[in-house]
């Protein structure tokens, strides 16, 4: 599994759309940084597992979505520092050791993690433009969002084909 978190903001990801000559289209919304952040994982055969939170991640929400994911796995994140946390390497010990086993990307390296792509498209097309007055509107239409992508195995399995054409 491939896991990444990434920020949703109520400031509009905006994209190029068609307009009449001369009339250029505005989006109107409130300013405001207010953070939405997902925790997410998608596997080689095509499930993505995703977990909304209201708040920047931190040590004890990586903990928790590590609980949801059964099985033994092989997890491969970023390096992000809630993911080095001492909660998640006390989770490690015990409970987890035999099932799960966490590898770190090289510092930065977003081009190497499938999910990013996945991100991306969700931003750029699920959600362009997309102007919304408060945190739970647009936590349903992200929600709503994700659901639709996560029955659209082909555009999943296309960030892996996508992130890994030159191997």
């Amino acid at each position: 599994m491939f896991a990444d978190e990434s920020g949703f903001r109520l400031l509009p990801m905006r994209v190029r759309t068609w307009a009449l000559r001369g009339q250029p289209p505005s989006l109107r919304v409130p300013l405001s940084h207010k953070p939405l952040s997902v925790m997410g994982g998608i596997t080689l055969d095509g499930r993505w597992l995703t977990w909304q939170l209201d708040h920047a991640c931190r040590g004890q929400d990586c903990v928790y979505f590590l609980r949801q994911i059964a099985g033994k796995v092989l997890v491969i994140w970023d390096g992000l520092p809630a993911h080095r946390s001492q909660l998640v390497k006390d989770f490690l010990r015990p409970e987890a050791a035999d099932r799960l086993w966490l590898v770190a990307l090289p510092a930065y390296a977003p081009d190497l993690n499938p999910i990013e792509a996945l991100w991306n498209y969700l931003k750029r097309f699920e959600l362009a433009n997309l102007c919304t007055r408060s945190l739970d509107e647009l936590q349903r239409h992200l929600r709503r969002a994700i659901e639709r992508l996560r029955h659209r195995k082909p555009i999943i399995l296309s960030c892996f084909r996508h992130q890994f054409r030159y191997l």
